[in-house]
């Protein structure tokens, strides 16, 4: 099983910055895919940004630009900067990661969220 630790958030002004962190602990082989989900308030929780283990990214069209991912292999960490928050960025940002048992067989496992509140 996996177990994602994450920390980070909490309540910020408009136009400060976000520091999000996650790490994959238990029993997997590897881990490729670990990036963030985002809720917000009253709609469904929706990709946000990934990254896999080579370091290719994908960004939300929300997150681009003013959000960088970044991860540690070597911690099987991953790690969210925001710059310039905006209310709208408010939400649930849940962790998540993809642990593969071998080559071919993964589960998808989800932290349970970081409170994220911008306020103007």
């Amino acid at each position: 099983q996996v177990q994602l630790v994450e920390s980070g958030g909490g309540l910020i002004q408009a136009g400060g910055s976000l520091s999000l962190s996650c790490q994959a602990t238990g029993n997997f082989f590897t881990v490729n895919r670990m990036g963030w989900h985002l809720q917000t308030p009253g709609n469904q929780r929706e990709h946000f940004a990934t990254m896999l283990k080579n370091g290719e990214t994908e960004y939300s069209v929300s997150a681009a630009g003013r959000f960088t991912i970044t991860r540690d292999n070597e911690k099987n960490a991953i790690y969210l900067q925001g710059l310039d928050l905006r209310p709208e960025d408010t939400g649930v940002y849940f962790c998540t990661t993809r642990a593969y048992e071998k080559d071919f067989d993964y589960l998808n496992y989800w932290g349970q969220g970081i409170q994220v509140t911008v306020s103007s």
